[in-house]
């Protein structure tokens, strides 16, 4: 019988990437079953008490209030576990005594607000806000106000916020980034989960986080590298927002000379959002990667489309002159050498990603040899969900229907071996895994079909070329 347990810290409010640090430090301890920290926002109080957590235990905490939920073996498990998050998340800044202007100098705390901040480092010029949905278009505004390029970590932000906060930093003639930016690279620096990779002549337009991702990992990989990465936010190519920020990023690497070429990637986009921006390109050789996006897109000189990272990559490496990677070496003999050993009636396909932008594009590759693909996030009318018995499945579990409750999108795995008892019982002959480090889902899944393990780019930088046999396939 497990454990359930919960501690909440009064008027603690940590950001989200501190929030993952906590839950990855308790889901590490021996006899953890599932555990997770997070602010107490009304949507994450209901949904632990959906989850089966005492609401008498939850009653009185707020917006402001730290939370660590846990589930382990027994008592002892789930008492270590909270305690080791307190000292991850708990522990007294340690005072900064660097010298010189703009400098931290003997800090006791860290900035409150934004106008702190800037106090503290009087140079700075972009803020990263990471907080929770519903607050976090305020501090945006309070960051633009500051003068700030602004990068959006926060998802579940309302899509008239973006649009709102969008055209106000449009007019600013500043970057708003995001909503539910995981990932920028802007002068050399890191933000959210950035990449290490080399410098070089691409610049990176994502309004794809995981694609964004990809995107610099295989240019570098390949023997190049890139010049800035701005993602703008997966929503930025849709219809309400007009792709706004991907315009005013275009325009900002067309005027940086360490860009010689540009890489836009985007979930599938709105097509007259996509036509219009590609009439606007030119003035620097460009590669677009739309994914899922029907029709054809007339492209000017210097301007390619295509409709995976991949080919945009390998694309952009012609642009540069630059000879492409042998991708199929020894793949063929591995491929059919594992499907030798698939039984004859497992013939479905199921994929779990916690990177939208790659669960889209295994869609349109798997959809060009398949057929249908069904998903919450689906490519064409008709392939939604509830799925027909035996139809090829991919899910997107950091959609933000997975991820309420949860320190941010990249860490869905509970809910994704949850939702990998969807294979039990059905003729399933491969799942598509995005990012299990911990092993969950894989071992969720050893008994029912075989894996097809894909690292997320956020941990190394590789592609899915691996196919892992698991231990059983005996059952139908």
């Amino acid at each position: 019988m497990t454990t359930a347990r919960t501690r909440a810290h009064p008027d603690t409010y940590l950001d989200s990437v501190r929030l993952l640090a906590g839950s990855k430090a308790m889901l590490e301890m021996p006899g953890v079953a599932w555990a997770t920290a997070l602010m107490g926002t009304p949507a994450n109080l209901a949904k632990l008490e959906s989850d089966g957590f005492d609401p008498e235990a939850l009653a009185g905490t707020d917006a402001n209030d730290l939370l660590l939920a846990v589930r382990a073996d027994s008592p002892d498990a789930a008492e270590a576990a909270l305690a080791t998050a307190e000292r991850v998340l708990l522990r007294e800044p340690e005072a900064d005594r660097l010298a010189g202007p703009g400098r931290w100098q003997d800090v006791v705390r860290p900035p409150r607000t934004v106008d702190e901040a800037l106090t503290a480092l009087p140079g700075a010029n972009v803020a990263i806000v990471s907080v929770p949905g519903p607050y976090a278009a305020l501090e945006a505004h309070k960051a633009l106000s500051a003068g700030l390029h602004v990068l959006l970590f926060s998802d579940n932000v309302p899509l008239q916020a973006e649009v709102e906060l969008k055209t106000r930093a449009l007019d600013l003639g500043l970057l708003m980034m995001g909503p539910g930016a995981g990932t920028a690279l802007l002068g050399g620096i890191g933000l959210g989960f950035a990449n290490a990779v080399r410098r070089g002549p691409v610049g990176v337009i994502a309004a794809a986080g995981t694609g964004g991702q990809e995107a610099m990992t295989l240019l570098d990989r390949w023997g190049t590298g890139v010049s800035q990465v701005i993602g703008v936010g997966g929503r930025d190519m849709s219809e309400p927002v007009g792709g706004c920020m991907t315009r005013l990023a275009v325009r900002a690497l067309v005027d940086d000379p360490a860009t010689e070429i540009l890489l836009i990637v985007s979930k599938p986009p709105s097509p007259a959002v996509a036509r219009s921006l590609v009439e606007e390109l030119g003035a620097k050789p460009a590669v677009l990667a739309l994914l899922g996006l029907e029709g054809d897109v007339p492209a000017g000189p210097g301007v390619r489309v295509e409709r995976t990272l991949e080919r945009a990559v390998l694309a952009t490496l012609d642009g540069l002159g630059l000879p492409p990677p042998d991708l199929t070496a020894g793949l063929e003999g591995a491929v059919a050498g594992a499907m030798a050993q698939l039984p004859s009636e497992r013939t479905a396909v199921r994929g779990l990603f916690s990177g939208g932008t790659l669960c889209y594009e295994s869609m349109v590759v798997l959809s060009a040899r398949l057929g249908p693909v069904h998903s919450n996030t689906p490519l064409r009318e008709g392939w939604g969900l509830s799925a027909p018995p035996g139809a090829h499945v991919c899910l997107d579990m950091g959609e933000e229907e997975y991820t309420r409750g949860r320190p941010h999108r990249s860490r869905p795995a509970p809910v994704a071996c949850d939702r990998s008892a969807a294979t039990r019982g059905q003729r399933v002959g491969w799942v598509e895994l995005l990012r299990d480090p911990t092993n969950r889902v894989t071992t969720a899944c050893a008994r029912e079909c075989w894996v097809s393990l894909a690292l997320d780019p956020t941990y190394q930088a590789c592609r899915w070329r691996r196919r892992i046999r698991v231990a059983d396939q005996s059952s139908p």
